[in-house]
């Protein structure tokens, strides 16, 4: 095998290695941000993902100070990478963001954004 035969065998290896990481959704952008410590009842959540994403089969929880379990409801998309919900009736202490969201291409993808309410 000559040269460059081989350092083509090399790149197609390396290829077949790296996509299954484009099939993930990753996390970009998140409001509140993790660990941000945020003042308010009520508050803006926004979560941008570096892929498209279907709305209709992600979701949003957030598990309170009590851990108790309130799903979000996502708002429509005013963009296809982007989740948009709103966070009510807060009391103060801490607070975690859970997201699962299915990526067009058929991946699931789960994260946490844990931040804090005085």
């Amino acid at each position: 095998m000559n040269v460059f035969r081989q350092i083509a065998a090399l790149g197609a290896v390396g290829f077949l290695f790296t996509l299954p990481a484009w099939g993930h959704a990753i996390l970009l952008k998140a409001s509140p941000a993790v660990n941000q410590e945020i003042t308010g009842a009520s508050i803006p959540v926004e979560l941008r993902f570096n892929s498209r994403i279907d709305a209709k089969r992600s979701k949003l929880t957030l598990v309170g100070p009590d851990r108790h379990e309130h799903a979000l409801v996502i708002a429509d998309q005013s963009s296809p990478d982007t989740l948009i919900s709103r966070a009510t009736d807060l009391t103060p202490g801490a607070y975690v963001l859970q997201w699962q969201v299915l990526a067009n291409d058929g991946h699931i993808t789960r994260g946490q954004v844990p931040f804090k309410v005085h």
